[in-house]
């Protein structure tokens, strides 16, 4: 996983889980992930056994444009991949898989995003398995959230085996970047070299070597 909205959960999740296949759903408290709540969703079995949305942050509604509650989930997608969808919830409600779908989403006036889906099992007994998920996008167009998705194709899939997902993200972080300066605005400057290191985007490069006295 890549972006930030599903490390967080994922992290969160985890630690609920203590070890278990999966936290129960009394343990989520949504105030301990208030900033991912605009983003992230809870899906339930209906009578069919097909996954619906129980519940749906407001930006993730705005996204498609309408409110999620009770909506088929597989159906987000194109038709040739809703059956994929199905069985993978399937995985998520009955053996405590997760799955991560990286998916385009075409809006209805013809304009596309990336986005990212973590979806992580929780345990709410035989009767009433649940579903906690994010969806995240690295991209904020201005079309977002006023032109809705209409469609959506896969790109990739993965499931996710919790524990080596956790040691690989806890390696990334323990070589990850130095924290970088604030900019002015947001914005990061230009590409260029500062001092000693070099700006590529949005990272610092530290130039080698050591200084010789």
């Amino acid at each position: 996983m890549n972006l930030n909205g599903s490390i967080a959960l994922f992290q969160y999740w985890n630690r609920l889980r203590r070890g278990r296949p999966a936290p129960r759903r009394t343990e989520v408290e949504p105030a301990d992930i208030k900033t991912l709540l605009a983003d992230t969703f809870i899906l339930e079995k209906d009578t069919r056994g097909e996954a619906v949305f129980r519940l749906a942050g407001t930006r993730l509604c705005a996204t498609y444009g309408r409110e999620l509650k009770g909506f088929s989930f597989p159906s987000l997608w194109l038709e040739k991949d809703q059956r994929l969808v199905s069985r993978l919830m399937q995985g998520v409600f009955e053996q405590n898989s997760a799955v991560l779908i990286s998916y385009e989403g075409r809006s209805r006036g013809g304009h596309s995003c990336r986005f990212e889906l973590l979806a992580l099992p929780l345990d709410g007994g035989a009767e009433h398995p649940r579903c906690l998920g994010v969806v995240s996008t690295a991209e904020k167009p201005f079309w977002l959230g006023a032109d809705p998705i209409a469609e959506a194709t896969i790109e990739s899939i993965r499931v996710i085996e919790p524990d080596k997902e956790m040691a690989a993200l806890t390696s990334r972080a323990a070589i990850a970047a130095p924290s970088l300066a604030p900019t002015e605005l947001g914005y990061a400057k230009p590409t260029g070299t500062y001092g000693g290191a070099r700006r590529v985007r949005h990272l610092v490069v530290l130039e080698g070597g050591r200084e010789d006295e």
